[in-house]
């Protein structure tokens, strides 16, 4: 790797990497949690008779597990692509288009693969 990628000098690309590798380790973290605590509350209250509220609640929770969730995934993922793009060579040029994201942004969202413009597009589908 050269000392710099897109501007940006290796001791910040060396930072960006380990902010990266904890977030990732923060992310799959609380995963384990939440899957923890859903069976733990399972194994307390499996048996016992639900009551409707209770089951209503227990859906509306499921399902913001579910948006947890998903949302952790889409970030690991752009965490890995980040990482990868470290080892590449290409960490701060958005995969979309090859423009440079702001080192700002970077510092904001170590794990941004896109411009700020590309991830709102990427976000609403447009």
């Amino acid at each position: 790797m050269s000392g710099t990628q897109g501007g940006l000098g290796e001791a910040f690309i060396t930072q960006q990497r380990t902010r990266l590798e904890a977030l990732r380790r923060q992310l799959l973290g609380g995963e384990e949690d939440t899957f923890a605590n859903e069976r733990t509350a399972q194994e307390q209250h499996g048996d016992e008779a639900e009551e409707l509220e209770d089951e209503a609640q227990g859906a509306a929770q499921q399902e913001v597990n579910q948006a947890l969730h998903d949302v952790n995934d889409q970030r690991i993922s752009d965490i890995e692509r980040a990482l990868q793009k470290i080892a590449e060579g290409t960490y701060g040029f958005s995969d979309a288009s090859g423009d440079p994201i702001p080192k700002a942004r970077l510092e904001a969202t170590p794990e941004a693969i896109f411009t700020l413009e590309e991830q709102s597009k990427r976000e609403t589908g447009a």
